[in-house]
């Protein structure tokens, strides 16, 4: 019965790999949705605490740490596999991107902005709990730097 049951759930993985896998039609789709995946974790974290600093959620110490250290950590992980080449929103094929081409050609300057979203990721870490203004004191150059990247590499919603 355990044999037959370890199968089954083998079978099941297996077809679940499959379907995920037929859902990606370009080469690059799985970089582009780890990346997305990614930025989507800055995202809610980030908003947590933009509304805690703007006044639009109530500052919870514990909940604005914990958010301040998941950014830190997102912004920590290993992007290698989630930037190669033609993974971009020009290049037919690939999942829908915001991604510019740019992103290659000056891939020394993303790396910079990237190096900028990590320190001031880990400031915001260490300030998130102590207080509101020292919230409010640090998330500003997380939103800058940020931005920074989105200006430059990141085309515009169509």
């Amino acid at each position: 019965m355990i044999k037959k049951l370890s199968f089954v759930v083998v079978l099941a993985l297996l077809g679940s790999a499959v379907v995920a896998t037929a859902q990606d039609k370009g080469p690059h789709d799985a970089a582009i949705k780890g990346r997305q995946a990614m930025f989507q974790t800055y995202s809610f974290n980030i908003g947590i605490l933009s509304a805690m600093a703007k006044g639009k959620m109530d500052y919870d110490a514990e909940i604005a740490s914990q958010s301040a250290a998941n950014l830190a950590a997102a912004a920590n992980f290993g992007q290698a596999a989630m930037w190669p080449a033609g993974s971009d929103s020009e290049t037919p094929g690939n999942a829908k991107t915001r991604a510019m081409p740019a992103i290659w050609s000056n891939f020394e300057d993303v790396a910079k902005k990237a190096n900028a979203l990590k320190t001031a990721s880990a400031t915001l870490a260490a300030e998130a709990g102590n207080g509101l203004e020292a919230l409010q004191g640090a998330i500003g150059d997380v939103g800058a730097s940020c931005k920074g990247c989105h200006d430059d590499y990141r085309a515009p919603r169509r």
